[in-house]
């Protein structure tokens, strides 16, 4: 049975734009948080791709993320990821094999098949690309192909990229991409931080179906949370409004920036959208220091997670910092009990 104290533990950001603030801050923040992610020892610090929506500025995925591993020196920087059907599979193996080239040893390449936004959105994006997500077994098979040492003959060729050894894992948040991931024998990363409900499912079928490869010798699963950690349960309450009022907005068609936290979420949802939101938000862990230990530690237990990636769309960029200082103690802490045998 594994315990806290034996993963890792890496952090998922969109960039989000707070109400009243600009995309440059976002970014700033953005790398701010990174450099403190590596210095407290998180093992990865993932963009995921998003588009048209108000509160999100990791839509050039690629350039975020070259943007963050050139601030930092040590901590693995990916994506969580790249919708690749908004993508030609060419383009994103020159892209990440750039950034390989740049960041040897630090890359890591998660994609999903989701448009990443609403349809109107996906269709500007792929225009007569010809690709959805029935087409992203094919894809990701270019898309790795492109990843090998070149073959005799071989008309097309991802400069930088060819030859590279860049770390693919698979996203999902429903069977589909738990089954290719254990078919092709890659790790698997499941979105249960917005859609928990398969999150079991997915990681039963993953783990009985996986199939060892030249990535992989045995299933690595990760998990997503969010968690919002503060000096006091109450204040990690407070500050997880934001996140309610996020996924509501949602919900309800109507995204926008990030919206600061309240006192309470009472008469601003209906009964209806109020347990819409707790259905997505379920895996969260919300609380002071040991209120994240034991809800971490109880999430891998219950999922036995190879690793957790933690998200938290905090208003506050400082109370945002505090969260994951707080996560990399708790974490420490439940080393130390381990080390001395405290169950």
């Amino acid at each position: 049975m594994k315990n806290l104290a034996d993963i890792p533990v890496s952090v998922l950001d969109l960039v989000p734009i707070r109400e009243g603030g600009t995309a440059s801050q976002a970014f700033r923040n953005a790398l701010d948080l990174a450099q403190h992610a590596e210095a407290w020892g998180y093992r990865r610090y993932w963009v995921a791709e998003h588009h048209n929506i108000p509160g999100v500025a990791s839509s050039a995925t690629s350039v975020v993320i070259a943007h963050v591993a050139g601030g930092t020196s040590t901590i693995r920087v990916g994506s969580g990821g790249i919708m690749l059907p908004n993508h030609a599979p060419l383009m994103i193996a020159e892209q990440f094999g750039t950034l390989e080239t740049l960041f040897p040893g630090r890359i890591d390449l998660g994609l999903g098949r989701a448009p990443g936004g609403d349809q109107r959105t996906a269709q500007a994006l792929r225009r007569s690309l010809g690709s959805n997500g029935d087409t992203f077994p094919r894809d990701l098979a270019e898309l790795r192909s492109y990843f090998q040492p070149a073959e005799p003959g071989q008309a097309v060729h991802a400069i930088p990229g060819e030859g590279l050894d860049v770390p693919i894992w698979l996203l999902g948040s429903s069977d589909f991409g738990a089954r290719l991931a254990a078919e092709l024998g890659l790790p698997f990363a499941f979105a249960s931080h917005f859609a928990p409900d398969y999150l079991f499912t997915a990681l039963d079928l993953y783990r009985s179906h996986f199939q060892p490869s030249g990535s992989l010798e045995k299933p690595r699963a990760m998990v997503g949370v969010n968690v919002f950690a503060a000096e006091t349960d109450a204040e990690a309450r407070h500050l997880f409004t934001s996140l309610q009022q996020a996924f509501l907005n949602l919900v309800r068609g109507t995204p926008g920036p990030l919206r600061p936290p309240v006192d309470s979420m009472e008469g601003r949802w209906s009964p209806a959208e109020r347990a819409h939101v707790e259905r997505m938000t379920r895996v969260s862990v919300v609380g002071d220091s040991e209120t994240v230990r034991r809800g971490l530690e109880a999430i891998v237990e219950a999922t036995e997670a190879d690793e957790l990636m933690i998200a938290a769309h905090i208003f506050d960029h400082q109370a945002r910092l505090r969260s994951f200082d707080i996560v990399a103690e708790s974490v420490r802490k439940a080393d130390r009990r381990e080390a001395v045998g405290i169950h």
